[in-house]
Order: C-alpha cells, then sequence, then structure tokens
C-alpha cells in the first residue's frame, strides 16, 4: 500500500479522539471567553468615552442635538431643547446632587417630551437661567426649596419675565461645581446633576454695565423690551434686590465703549452704568 491508502490505514489509537475533542471544546471556550472580553471591553470604552464628552463643555453641547440610547434624547451644558406645548404643570424631584424637572398635563399624566427650555450659563457669578415655555402651573417656591436642598447649590430665585406662559429661575452654584443637564423622553423630564470637581478660578476683577438695585418685578422685567438687541440677564445683588447687567469685561475701558455702544442704540433711555465686582461674588448694592 501506498500513498493516501497508506495513510487511511495507519492505525489511531483510542484515546486519540477523545483528546481531540477535549482539544476542540477547549477552543471553543476560548473563543467564546475572547469574543465576551471583545464585547465588554468596547462597551466600557463607549462609556467612558460617553462620561469625557459630558464632563467636556465645548463638546458636549456640540453633541446635545445627538440622540442617544436608552430614554436619553440630550446631554448639555447650555443650549435648548423640547418641543412647543402649553399649559403645563411643573413639579420637581430632589436626590443627592441632581434635581428632576418633571411635566404634566391638566389630567396630571406625565408628558412623553418636555416642553420647549433653554438653559443659559453665566458667570460672575456661576449661574444657570432657566427658561421653560408653555408652563402655566408652577410653584416656585417648591422648585426653590428643593433645588436649595443640594449642597452643591449657592442660591435659587425666580425671574419674572413678561410672557405669563413661560418660567425663568436661576440656580447660582458654588465655586468648584460642574453641571450636566439631561432631557428624557418617555417619560419627558429634565434632569440637573452637579459635580464638585471642576477646576476653581482665581478670583479677580469683572467689569460690567448694570442697573440700580430693586425688586423683581416688571420694571427690571421690561428692560429686556426696551434694549431686545443685548444679552441682558438678572442677577441678585448683595442684598434682597436685583439687577439687569450687560456684558462681562477685563478692563473698566472695554466696559465703558459698550456703555457707549448701548446709550446710542437707546438715547431715550439711561438706565446702565459701569460697574465691578469679584468674579465669584455678586454686585453690591
Amino acid at each position: 500500500m501506498i500513498g493516501k491508502q497508506h495513510y487511511d490505514n495507519i492505525p489511531v489509537p483510542e484515546q486519540l479522539t477523545d483528546v481531540m475533542d477535549r482539544a476542540q471544546q477547549k477552543a471553543r471556550q476560548k473563543q467564546r471567553k475572547t469574543n465576551r472580553i471583545v464585547r465588554y471591553s468596547s462597551l466600557i470604552a463607549a462609556c467612558i468615552a460617553f462620561l469625557l464628552v459630558v464632563n467636556i463643555p465645548t463638546v458636549a453641547n456640540a453633541m446635545y442635538n445627538i440622540p442617544v440610547l436608552g430614554s436619553i434624547v440630550k446631554v448639555l451644558q447650555f443650549g435648548e431643547g423640547g418641543q412647543v406645548t402649553d399649559g403645563v404643570h411643573v413639579e420637581t424631584k430632589v436626590t443627592e446632587n441632581s434635581v428632576q424637572i418633571h411635566f404634566s398635563n391638566d389630567d396630571k399624566d406625565l408628558m412623553d417630551r418636555v416642553p420647549a427650555y433653554e438653559v443659559v450659563q453665566k458667570d460672575a457669578p456661576n449661574r444657570l437661567i432657566f427658561t421653560i415655555n408653555g408652563a402655566r402651573t408652577f410653584d416656585y417656591d417648591q422648585v426653590t426649596q428643593d433645588l436649595r436642598k443640594l449642597p452643591l447649590v449657592q442660591d435659587v430665585y425666580r425671574v419674572v419675565i413678561l410672557d405669563d406662559s413661560a418660567m425663568r429661575f436661576v440656580v447660582e452654584l458654588k465655586d468648584g461645581v460642574s453641571h450636566t443637564i439631561t432631557e428624557y423622553q418617555n417619560p419627558g423630564y429634565l434632569e440637573l446633576t452637579l459635580r464638585s470637581d471642576a477646576t476653581i478660578t482665581e478670583p479677580h476683577m469683572i467689569y460690567a454695565l448694570r442697573t440700580e438695585s430693586m425688586p423683581m418685578g416688571e420694571s427690571l422685567s421690561m428692560l429686556e423690551e426696551l434694549y431686545p438687541n443685548e444679552d441682558i440677564s438678572f442677577i441678585k445683588t448683595s442684598g434682597e434686590m436685583y439687577a439687569a447687567v450687560i456684558g462681562e469685561y477685563e478692563t473698566k475701558e472695554e466696559a465703558e465703549a459698550k456703555l457707549k455702544q448701548v446709550s446710542a442704540a437707546s438715547p431715550d433711555y439711561h438706565d446702565f452704568r459701569v460697574d465691578s465686582w469679584m468674579s465669584n461674588d455678586r454686585p453690591h448694592e
């Protein structure tokens, strides 16, 4: 016998079959283990990447329109979202370092999507300005109490606006606090999460345009209509009063130049003046 006939007639020990079967079984088990490691590693890497993106304000804001997994619609530091609606009821729920803002209709049923909203971030001091449209039933006192329970919140106060179908409030954060705002659907709610992981910058003097201190009310809110081209925000002063503020400048000369521009655009009004205060503080009375 030669060639293939000789090869086919070589006697095979009975134990060899068992050895080969066990070897093949071990190989399959090793391959399955390798596949699991690859899958888990990919999942962990994706989670880490997501957390890194959320904690980088410029990247998070750039991606806030990108849908992500689950019921999350957007993750952002500042921006806008939601959908236009009306007659919304607002309630809050507090956890250790976050607050959830829930929305329901007249029948108290939770809404699938959040109403149209905007979040603006301002400095001097570090604060978030929430505006939620279509909200007609809103307990400011309860929301303020809930938000003040968060240890990383410095203060919370309402801003009166002329639109009776919208609500606005300010969340002033402590130094070294970063934040994430997450929009959910089914049900629709917003979640503000705070972390004490931000780098504390050295306090420095800032210059801005401001009004005289006055109670929060229509006299202040009307300024947004009188100066439609200016980015006006409202700050609680060192007492329990409020001021409208325009800009944030490093030098007095920059602020004075801005004041001339504002005065030239609105010559009939003289509500603003140049003032200065520390970046981690409020303007004085």
